[in-house]
């Protein structure tokens, strides 16, 4: 029986032993996910999205400027530089609340030796400069101070603005060879950020009608995107005409037709329209007579331009307005009237004009630079931001600003 037991017991499975369950794994520690720095308010490219332009960090942002004039003539220099220095004249423009320049030149200008009107022992580093390296100066160093640049070609040559982008003198090729040499030039450079591509055209110009001499729209289409194809990231900014069908209206002001004739560009998130708008102290237009005004104004502008930002369809950047008066006579009514409707709308604009004007007045008032505090004063609650300020870059020569080539 013992014997029987044991080997019951040999031959019965030993019970099996547990094994030891393994140790967990731990898990690493997910990585943070690093929190997104926001862009500075305005870095660009700026885009437009229906009617509003956005930064880089999708905020909508609005260029809310002065026009310096000056370049486009035969001084090939902005007008001021013989009784003030480049520093005082941009850090009033930034004190003063602009946040952009819209900058006038005349194809003529790209080539001219050397600019004229300027009091070289205020401005001794501007001394040799050509006036496309006088441009050059003063972009970079508006630049510095967190401004913005439209380029506005503002005439063909020095002496008179034509009807048409072409002239006698300044041929399309020519037109949309210098603006493909700025856009080159100006590539990596972005404080520039549009081309205002002709200023007021006006007279013989049309608008959808496939005129290759006249249309308006197909000129800005193949200038535009040529444009686009040496630097995709600047505006193409597109002015408006004066007369659609009898309709008759500022030069350059006139965008009704654009609704039924869109500008079509390669890239449609760098479309903005622009136009111009001026009062009574200019022209007896009949919208800037009693009875009806100043109450028709608003659905006048709207006609003409507005429309198209009010709408969705692109921003608006009213790129010249301005007036002497600014008070109860129909001059001064115009025009406080359309800078309230331009602040209600968040409209872009560029007021005409920065330095001394004998035509319209300007923000400065005499040569020494007093500013119109009145007007300015009117101007400042429709101002926005200034955009975003690049680091500070080494001072470099005379004869080289770290752009592209112009060849």
């Amino acid at each position: 029986m013992i014997v029987a037991l044991c080997l019951i017991a040999a031959c019965a499975p030993a019970s099996p032993v547990p094994a030891t369950a393994p140790a967990p794994t731990a898990r690493p520690s997910p990585s943070p996910i690093p929190t997104p720095t926001a862009l500075p308010y305005g870095t660009g490219p700026l885009r437009a999205d229906g009617g509003t332009l956005f930064d880089a960090g999708g905020q909508p942002v609005r260029l809310t400027g002065v026009n310096w004039s000056g370049m486009e003539t035969s001084n090939y220099a902005p007008i001021g530089l013989d009784s003030r220095t480049l520093d005082d004249m941009l850090d009033e423009i930034v004190s003063t609340g602009f946040n952009t320049i819209r900058l006038p030149f005349s194809n003529q200008m790209l080539t001219a030796a050397t600019p004229r009107g300027i009091n070289f022992d205020l401005n001794p580093t501007l001394k040799g400069l050509s006036a496309l390296q006088l441009m050059d100066r003063l972009i970079r160093d508006a630049g510095q101070r967190g401004l913005r640049v439209v380029l506005d070609r503002h005439r063909p040559t020095d002496d008179a603005q034509s009807e048409l982008w072409y002239s006698p003198q300044i041929s399309e090729a020519r037109w949309i060879e210098d603006w493909v040499m700025l856009a080159t030039h100006y590539r990596d450079e972005p404080t520039v950020v549009g081309a205002d591509l002709t200023n007021e055209p006006h007279g013989s110009a049309t608008w959808g009608d496939d005129n290759p001499q006249t249309d308006w729209r197909l000129a800005a289409e193949r200038a535009g995107n040529a444009i686009l194809a040496a630097n995709p990231n600047w505006l193409i900014i597109v002015e408006g005409i004066q007369n659609v069908g009898s309709d008759t209206y500022w030069w350059g002001g006139n965008l009704s037709a654009s609704a039924a004739a869109p500008v079509r560009l390669s890239n449609p998130g760098r479309l903005v329209y622009s136009a111009h708008d001026y009062g009574p102290q200019e022209s007896g237009q009949t919208w800037l007579r009693p009875p009806e005004f100043p109450s028709n104004l608003p659905s006048v502008w709207r006609a003409h331009w507005a429309f198209l930002q009010q709408d969705g369809i692109a921003p608006v950047l009213v790129g010249e307005f301005g007036g002497r008066s600014i008070g109860d006579d129909a001059e001064g009514v115009w025009q406080r009237t359309l800078i309230d409707f331009l602040a209600q709308g968040a409209f872009s604009y560029t007021y005409w004009v920065w330095n001394p004007d004998g035509w319209v007045g300007g923000l400065l008032t005499d040569g020494r630079g007093t500013v119109d505090q009145a007007k300015l004063n009117l101007l400042g609650p429709s101002q926005s931001a200034l955009l975003s300020r690049p680091a500070p870059q080494p001072s470099p020569s005379s004869t080289a600003y770290g752009f592209h080539s112009a060849n």
